[in-house]
């Protein structure tokens, strides 16, 4: 890969702010639109870009698959424990009421709980099907059809 000084110049500027304003969206998600889908999705675009700008190779170093795939299913742990918290509590599943002494605490309690795990399996899945897809380099041959 030839080396691109401007294009890793403002992408080494970019990634940091592209990752902040998905945290963003993630934490305030409760308040406006927005939410652990959205903030994952972002998350996942700046790690794609640190892919393509400085290789596969070196992203897979930095974001290992390994670590990824531990995440994806972590995430989807935190929103089941939350829904199965709020059921031992005495509610139904995800009522999140059930989760503090206040009912609005609660509310905002268990969705930014069930959002950040939404958000880490959005980001973890996204980037694995990234990596999977982009070290591969099979050309199609009229063959192959």
């Amino acid at each position: 890969m030839r080396h691109h000084l401007v294009l890793r110049v403002v992408s080494k500027l970019l990634i940091p702010f592209i990752i902040l304003y998905g945290l963003y969206v993630q934490f305030h998600g409760d308040f406006s639109p927005g939410g652990g889908f959205q903030a994952g999705v972002i998350v996942a675009a700046a790690i794609i870009l640190y892919a393509l700008i400085f290789g596969t190779e070196r992203a897979k170093q930095v974001f290992k698959p390994q670590a990824l795939m531990v995440l994806a299913p972590v995430g989807v742990m935190i929103f089941a424990l939350v829904g199965y918290y709020a059921m031992a509590m005495g509610g139904a599943y995800l009522d999140y009421d059930w989760l503090a002494g206040d009912d609005t605490t609660g509310q905002h309690i268990g969705i930014i709980t069930v959002e950040f795990g939404v958000g880490l399996t959005v980001t973890a899945v996204m980037t694995l099907i990234f990596l999977a897809y982009a070290g591969r380099t099979h050309e199609i041959d009229d063959d192959d059809w």
